[in-house]
């Protein structure tokens, strides 16, 4: 029993690939739960593409490579342990949080998010403060918006190269012909490209996501089932399927059930929890049985999944 994500490999690494030949300066992207994969299956790959890897926060150091020097994107609120991993800071805050540690980091420069990041006006400060402390400031790094186009991004990239020095600037969220057409403008300076989604999901029709069956029951209108005996809908069958809260399986933004079995949806009996979903077939359509499989649509950065099964 298990959710498992399945991924033709050979469509999956063949746009890895071409996406990694079509950025010069490319960094990847291994946070989180790993776009779903683990960040140990990434971070594998990541080796093969480039030295340098981004990773979430100081907490997803452990276990990367030998050989691949990591960039933790959001700002540490104490000393990490590792001395050898690029840091991220923002204010003068940031800094002062890092007090005992001396190391290399990135400057945040705030974009229109308006996340993390120092604005214009405080730049110098943030620089000096980082010098006082002993840190070594290697570049800056700005994080884009998703909204808008390329052409509001790179607008914004230049905004921003007006006001800091020829330290080298990573940015987010371009397309690589974008990308390269900043390159080409600005000979001079170094950039890198952080990408995660784009590199490691592409074409989604290369991932496929679903749960088990583990066992199903004819039940009849008016019957109850479920942790908070819910009443059946009406005759069929109540099926179980192995994915639920413990893997971040909940209902879809539009609160619709994100299961799907011989092109029809089928709605949860009661929200899902901890390792199973329970979901309701009516009397008269295809019902799945148990060790057959039920895909699942959610998004695969907020997944945990049990198992990758590799198809050619």
């Amino acid at each position: 029993m298990a959710l498992r994500l399945t991924v033709q490999r050979a469509a999956w690494e063949s746009h890895v690939r071409s996406t990694a030949l079509a950025v010069r300066g490319l960094v990847p992207v291994v946070k989180g739960n790993g776009y779903g994969f683990g960040r140990a299956t990434l971070h594998a790959v990541a080796q093969t593409l480039s030295d340098t890897v981004c990773v979430g926060t100081m907490h997803e150091l452990d276990g990367i490579p030998d050989g691949l020097t990591a960039i933790v994107l959001t700002p540490a609120t104490e000393p990490p342990r590792q001395r050898d991993a690029t840091l991220t800071v923002g204010s003068e805050h940031d800094v002062a949080a890092l007090a005992g540690w001396s190391g290399r980091v990135m400057v945040k420069l705030q974009s229109s998010m308006r996340r993390y990041g120092t604005p214009p006006a405080d730049l110098h400060r943030v620089i000096a403060s980082a010098d006082r402390a002993g840190l070594d400031v290697v570049g800056y790094a700005l994080h884009l918006p998703l909204a808008g186009s390329d052409t509001d991004r790179l607008a914004e990239i230049e905004t921003w190269l007006a006001a800091i020095d020829a330290r080298p600037l990573s940015v987010s969220h371009l397309s690589p012909d974008s990308f390269a057409a900043l390159q080409r403008r600005h000979p001079d300076r170094q950039f890198t490209l952080r990408l995660g989604t784009s590199l490691w999901h592409g074409d989604k029709s290369y991932l496929q996501l679903h749960a088990d069956v583990l066992a199903e029951h004819a039940v009849r209108a008016g019957d109850r089932a479920g942790y908070h005996l819910t009443p059946v809908p009406g005759d069929g069958h109540i099926v179980m399927v192995t994915a639920g809260s413990a893997h971040g399986v909940a209902a879809n933004a539009d609160g619709l059930s994100p299961f799907h079995y011989a092109r029809m949806r089928l709605p949860m009996l009661e929200p899902p929890h901890m390792h199973t979903s329970m979901v309701f077939v009516p009397a008269g359509t295809t019902c799945p049985r148990a060790g057959d499989r039920v895909d699942v649509q959610r998004p695969l950065i907020n997944t945990t999944i049990d198992e990758i099964e590799w198809e050619l």
